[in-house]
């Protein structure tokens, strides 16, 4: 179920069964408020860790194709020098995927493979810089720097691989992803004007 599996993800998996048993699903978690999760049993620390991930949910879906930001549109970054963890993930077969779906489906599939990787990566207080294709290129301790970022981008990345066969997709598509992810330091900001880069 993509519930268990999401809150697998970010760190609530044995809430599972009263989600389960309650017929909470992925699509009503935005909607929950405090005193809900209070009836449902969860601690302070569950429903504060809980609400922040449903924020993340709420994110990837208002801008499924679009660049998470904390920066206004016409804000400049400046450039500065900093450790980041970048991650780097994109289907499998995405040619041949293209090859046998209507182009609409294809849309479709893309979109929710977006959303759910969005939504895991959000989870891990990762940052999406941009999305190619069906590639998505996402920065760990950006704009926030974090001492556990390399760290949070790995927790991401075995989110993503355990959760995407779960995605509900047209019959007889199955997804697999690969996901690379590099740590260092980089330059990042806004180095030529046209907005944040690295």
């Amino acid at each position: 179920m993509a519930i268990r599996r999401w809150l697998t993800a970010i760190g609530l998996g044995t809430l599972a069964d009263v989600f389960e048993q309650n017929d909470i699903d992925l699509d009503l978690v935005p909607e929950l408020t405090e005193d809900e999760l209070i009836q449902l049993g969860l601690t302070l620390g569950q429903r504060k860790r809980l609400l922040r991930a449903a924020q993340a949910l709420t994110t990837a879906g208002q801008q499924p194709a679009g660049v998470a930001t904390s920066q206004g549109v016409n804000e400049r970054v400046p450039a500065e020098r900093r450790h980041l963890t970048v991650m780097f993930c994109d289907i499998v077969g995405s040619t041949v995927l293209s090859e046998r779906l209507e182009a609409e489906d294809l849309l479709d599939v893309v979109r929710r493979y977006q959303n759910y990787c969005a939504t895991i990566i959000g989870t891990h207080e990762g940052y999406i810089a941009r999305y190619v294709g069906d590639g998505i290129l996402a920065y760990f301790g950006y704009p926030m720097a974090h001492e556990d970022a390399p760290a949070q981008a790995l927790h991401a990345a075995l989110g993503i691989i355990e959760g995407i066969g779960e995605l509900q997709l047209p019959a007889d598509t199955k997804l697999a992803v690969r996901i690379g992810i590099a740590s260092g330091v980089v330059i990042v900001g806004d180095l030529i004007g046209g907005g944040a880069a690295v």
